[in-house]
């Protein structure tokens, strides 16, 4: 006679499989599926947690949602989220980090579960009562311009290269003209983005025609500075917020001093 598995343990193994962390074949995914009692909807989304309190909770009323853990984060499954709107998902999340991934089907669990963890990484890590939630519904641009650091670089480069022998004010400045220009389709637009005088926009619009020259009249390579700009200011906003954590990490480590023999002998009872 065969034992059957443990309900916690089958839930681990399919939360494990869903989030491409292990494979099995179909049949044992529906095995594992009954054994959890937990039926594989169509549609998942995965919630990431910056720290595992109230999980069980959370996972009740986010329409028993399947728990599990990836690389040190508290992670759930939402079944079927069309029945979890987001105004119910912010008021569960509310006062906690936390990140929410894309919806997908469930054979693609992984990716909603792998974009959610990186969402988590960018956004700030403060926990409040206004604290909310980050969607990855609202970053989808930035997510694909930050999907390879690499590469992001490769389009600066190419791009925005005659901006390089300019000065870091004026590099800035012609950077943000130029991006507000191709946003708004016009100097009238860009001023208002700006609040500068129009005649302001013009200016440095001669000046960015000087450096670039004709290509800015090709509807393609507007589409690429467009994408080149706003992948440096993403790039960047990244690189600061992740020297602010390394600050801050060491600064926590730095203030650990280790125990003296007798001081951890009193701690230890002896």
């Amino acid at each position: 006679m065969v034992t059957p598995m443990p309900v916690a343990r089958a839930r681990q193994d399919l939360f494990d499989v869903l989030a491409g962390q292990r494979e099995v074949p179909e049949e044992g995914l529906t095995e594992l599926s009954r054994a959890a009692g937990w039926p594989i909807p169509d549609t998942l989304q995965a919630v990431v947690l910056a720290t595992p309190a109230e999980a069980p909770q959370l996972a009740a009323a986010l329409g028993h949602a399947l728990i599990g853990s990836v690389d040190g984060y508290t992670c759930l499954f939402v079944p079927d989220p069309a029945t979890q709107t987001r105004g119910r998902l912010e008021a569960a999340l509310k006062g906690r980090p936390a990140a929410v991934g894309h919806v997908v089907p469930a054979t693609d669990t992984a990716s909603s579960l792998r974009w959610a963890r990186y969402l988590l990484t960018l956004a700030p890590g403060r926990v409040g009562p206004e604290t909310r939630p980050a969607f990855v519904d609202d970053h989808l641009s930035a997510l694909l311009l930050l999907q390879d650091e690499s590469l992001a670089d490769a389009l600066t480069s190419r791009w925005l290269g005659p901006l390089e022998e300019l000065t870091p004010r004026q590099s800035e400045r012609l950077e943000v003209t130029l991006l507000a220009w191709l946003e708004g389709g016009g100097a009238p637009e860009a001023a208002k983005l700006l609040h500068v005088h129009p005649q302001t926009v013009r200016y440095r619009l001669r000046q960015i025609e000087k450096l670039f020259g004709p290509v800015l009249r090709d509807p393609r390579t507007r589409f690429e500075l467009e994408m080149a700009l706003r992948s440096r200011r993403l790039m960047a906003h990244v690189r600061s917020y992740r020297a602010r954590a390394g600050r801050r990490a060491r600064a926590v480590a730095s203030s650990i001093r280790p125990l003296g023999m007798a001081r951890e002998a009193r701690v230890n009872g002896l």
